[in-house]
């Protein structure tokens, strides 16, 4: 006994071809509005659509402003799909072979060790460690020309100041030491990560960490051939935790209730949404430490 099929599934070779065809075109506009809705996801997931902001950071709670005196940022700039971060001095603490200390030119970027992860330790002319709240920091370095293109091969300059508020090689209770200071390269997704300890505030300065990028490792033995400077501003809740709480930050919490960004003579004359994108997320407990993310637009 031979079995007929249902009407629909036998309505000829012209049927069959033409439903084909259709279920062909359905495919290709699904596939075309995917490839656009991912192209889309990427260019905010790099603060693109004109706001300036990148979705990995976390605005400040507080303190924000567009005015202020003494910085020397050269404002953000969007060229393409992702916003540069904003340009910030590099201040007198860098160790970058632009000022001296006690006479010597101060240079740590030419010393060996300088490249590493762990930044917590001085190397070469000390052992010791800075004390404080463990903090692990992941950069992002996006081409802000491009479509938010990782920036490959190139090289990050980090430093910030004690838990106290001094800079090793500069400050005198600090100045035989050169931890909290170090240099790596960016990975194929154009990341960096450094582990270190959460930088306290000192009297007239927003919690902060400096940063320089150099387009190579070679390339990074002086200031003169950096790309881009930078400043991070550390989220205030945070902050306002750990300075309350960590042990050896108790000066660190007079000096947070006496500034804020806008009054900050560094961030003061940036935008809100240029502080955003300056703004790390940071996730953790002082007991555990802190995971901080913050994503870096550089017009390169």
């Amino acid at each position: 006994m031979k079995l007929r099929m249902p009407d629909d599934h036998d309505l000829g070779l012209q049927h069959d071809l033409q439903t084909l065809a259709r279920r062909t075109l359905e495919r290709r506009r699904v596939m075309r509005w995917l490839t656009m809705g991912g192209a889309a996801l990427a260019v905010a997931a790099c603060g693109g659509g004109g706001s300036g902001e990148q979705s990995t950071t976390t605005a400040p709670t507080t303190g924000t402003g567009s005015t202020g005196s003494g910085g020397s940022s050269g404002g953000s700039s969007s060229s393409g799909s992702c916003a540069a971060v904003a340009s910030e001095t590099e201040g007198p603490y860098p160790s970058d072979g632009s000022n001296t200390v006690n006479g010597q030119a101060s240079n740590v970027l030419t010393e060996s060790g300088v490249v590493r992860s762990d930044i917590r330790s001085s190397f070469g002319i000390s052992s010791n460690v800075a004390p404080g709240v463990p903090l692990e920091l992941t950069l992002t370095l996006l081409n802000s020309n491009t479509v938010c293109s990782p920036l490959v091969g190139y090289a990050v300059y980090l430093w910030h100041c004690t838990r106290d508020g001094n800079y090793s090689l500069y400050s005198p209770s600090v100045q035989s030491e050169n931890f909290l200071r170090g240099v790596q390269v960016t990975d194929a997704n154009g990341q960096v990560t450094f582990t270190t300890i959460f930088p306290g505030c000192y009297s007239g300065r927003y919690p902060h960490i400096h940063f320089e990028v150099y387009p190579s490792l070679g390339m990074a033995t002086l200031y003169t051939n950096k790309v881009h400077t930078s400043q991070l501003a550390l989220p205030r809740d945070i902050c306002a935790a750990v300075y309350a709480s960590a042990t050896g930050y108790s000066a660190s919490v007079g000096n947070l209730d006496r500034v804020t960004i806008a009054s900050d003579n560094v961030f003061g004359d940036d935008s809100s949404a240029q502080i955003a994108a300056m703004t790390p997320s940071v996730t953790g407990t002082i007991e555990d430490g802190y995971i901080g993310e913050a994503t870096v637009g550089i017009p390169a």
